[in-house]
């Protein structure tokens, strides 16, 4: 996972999420997604997803509204 961070705006932003192929099929993705949203939970920032794959994670788990910006 990538991501840009703002700490004035205590934002960061993830602009892309990506496991080796070797890991397809065990939800690498989803659990980088899932540890990025603890760590803005934890930091007190918020997270954009611009990745279509962390937006997509974002628009299927309600739990993680609560660090969703945007």
């Amino acid at each position: 996972m990538t991501y840009s961070f703002n700490s004035d705006a205590r934002l960061a932003i993830i602009d892309h999420t990506q496991a080796d192929v070797s890991l397809r099929g065990q939800g690498i993705p989803k659990r980088m997604v899932a540890a990025a949203v603890s760590w803005a939970r934890a930091e007190k920032i918020k997270l954009f997803p611009l990745c279509p794959y962390a937006r997509h994670v974002f628009d299927t788990t309600p739990e993680f509204a609560d660090v969703r910006a945007g």
